[in-house]
């Protein structure tokens, strides 16, 4: 019997109290928790942190290269929903990172993708239905039903949305929310399905309706989307009702912090130390049902030391009685790398826009936000095509099915405000297809047909250079170490700034522009979209 134990000044979040003491463990579980004298700068003892809504994928590293940062940061568990594998790659995508998320010692907590696809608007690479999803989900790893992105199904009663929560009700299992902007009737009949968290709010407004509906509301902190700022106040207004997730967080963002920087950036702005413990470790414990100790006798080992309780320095982090602060190996993964990728390159034909009016629809994307605004302008014409107007920032942007060869289809968007540039991505959510913004049609091609040359990455070029991260698994991941992809991505990220894009997360923000549950408008491989409307809309006026 392996015996060992700690001594510091213990958090407990269950009686909300500090107190000096001693953690005996035996086997990976706490055994005893004693009170005992300690010296006065022994470390604080406190419970792990918990990300309770991420896509791994979107990290761009395999679960086992994010677990090896996540707890460097005090992170000891994750809630993670693989739709954007599974949208790729369907079920064998989910047990891909099921398989590789074995090879480290933290606990993730999967959810079944409820929306693969969310929409019948774009091409998906694969489609899982009610009874997958049923078999999914009376599997141990899975926890809860997924975000139900595809809000408008629930309101139009769509069979087989509705089918795949009365299976999670079933099987007595939380079902995840998304449902940006909702509200009034719509939302109350969102609600009505039992739907028990949001993690897409923006304002108080929106989220302390949800609130009284019985949602619970989980502040976002992302590389795109931040809403901590908005929402911030809900910590102590709604404590028992709170949870903290990044939903989407780079490689560069992930190697900086986790759920940490929320801890500490609550304890700055004066928020009570338990309604914070509560968002960041016991909610999403009780919530999701977790098999995470949260130091008492009973329960798993599973506990950080830290400095003390304004800088939360992580010195150590452990996991079932192990401390994995450097232990979790990030070596090159043993399992067989898979993607879907069948598109064709495309020619320079194919980005020619006739022009049917003087005026176009235009995408406007903003910083940190997933939301578009709609606008209007003045077409651009040069020889009967209409082309970027990079001084007036209304740029060519294209999605491109990559499952199979078809010309892609083409809008126009403001914001990001490139000069001499094109960008091009195979991560698009949520079906993946490929996606770029560009200031030239030339530009935009080379962009797309590299990206297509080594199927999957993110690429960021010029007419001179360009800077390219492979993502060789399933085109949304790499199978490198996770300091070598956050440098590879530094790189192409800055290389966008550079020429002139002022996003914080260029290639993140334009992840989202294909995204048509998120108003207002957006770009699918088939056409232009009013997410409003719920339909496709002209390019022009």
């Amino acid at each position: 019997m392996k015996t060992n134990y700690i001594v510091g000044h213990i958090v407990d979040v269950i009686d909300k109290k500090i107190f000096d003491g001693k953690i005996i463990i035996e086997n990976g579980k706490i055994t005893g928790v004693i009170p005992c004298s300690v010296e006065k700068d022994s470390p604080f003892i406190m419970p792990g942190f918990i990300d309770s809504h991420i896509h791994i994928e979107s990290s761009m590293l395999k679960p086992s290269s994010f677990a090896s940062i996540a707890v460097k940061h005090g992170t000891i568990g994750a809630v993670c929903d693989p739709h954007e594998i599974a949208n790729v790659c369907g079920k064998e995508g989910i047990e891909f990172i099921i398989e590789d998320s074995k090879k480290s010692n933290f606990h993730f907590a999967f959810t079944v993708p409820s929306c693969v696809p969310s929409t019948n608007f774009e091409t998906s690479g694969f489609t899982l239905n009610s009874k997958e999803v049923e078999k999914l989900l009376q599997r141990k790893e899975m926890y809860a039903l997924a975000e139900i992105m595809n809000y408008p199904g629930v309101l139009n009663k769509d069979e087989e949305v509705l089918k795949k929560i009365d299976v999670a009700h079933k099987i007595g299992k939380p079902i995840d929310g998304h449902a940006p902007c909702l509200s009034g009737e719509g939302l109350k009949t969102y609600a009505s399905y039992g739907i028990s968290t949001d993690h897409e709010c923006s304002t108080i407004i929106e989220a302390e309706e949800k609130l009284r509906l019985g949602i619970n509301i989980i502040i976002r902190q992302g590389s795109a989307a931040k809403n901590y700022e908005a929402l911030c106040n809900l910590i102590d207004s709604y404590p028992e009702k709170i949870m903290f997730c990044s939903d989407d967080k780079h490689p560069d963002d992930l190697l900086k912090g986790h759920i940490n920087e929320l801890v500490k950036e609550s304890i700055q702005r004066g928020y009570n130390l338990w309604n914070i413990l509560l968002a960041a470790s016991y909610n999403p414990i009780k919530h999701y049902n977790l098999p995470i100790g949260l130091i008492q006798k009973g329960d798993s080992a599973d506990f950080i030391l830290v400095n003390n309780l304004q800088d939360f320095d992580v010195l150590a982090t452990y996991i079932n009685g192990e401390n994995v602060l450097n232990s979790i190996q990030d070596a090159k993964s043993s399992t067989k790398t898979i993607n879907n990728f069948n598109a064709k390159e495309i020619d320079l034909i194919d980005l020619r826009v006739k022009p049917l009016s003087n005026i176009i629809k235009v995408i406007v994307a903003e910083d940190k936000e997933l939301i578009t605004k709609k606008t209007i302008s003045e077409t651009k014409i040069e020889d009967n095509n209409v082309v970027s107007n990079e001084e007036n920032d209304v740029l060519k942007f294209i999605v491109c099915n990559r499952y199979n060869a078809s010309k892609p289809a083409i809008a126009f968007i403001k914001g990001f405000n490139l000069k001499n540039c094109a960008l091009a991505s195979s991560i698009a959510h949520d079906f993946h297809n490929i996606i770029a913004i560009g200031t030239s049609d030339k530009l935009i091609q080379q962009a797309v047909n590299s990206l297509i040359a080594i199927k999957g990455g993110i690429i960021a070029l010029d007419d001179r250079e360009q800077k390219i991260l492979p993502l060789e698994i399933a085109g949304l991941m790499s199978n490198e170490d996770a300091y070598i992809v956050a440098e590879k991505y530094k790189v192409v990220n800055e290389f966008a700034k550079r020429h002139n894009c002022a996003f914080a997360s260029p290639f993140m923000t334009m992840a989202f522009m294909s995204l048509l549950v998120i108003p207002s408008l957006k770009l699918s491989d088939k056409g232009l979209f009013d997410v409003d409307k719920f339909s496709f809309t002209s390019l022009f006026e």
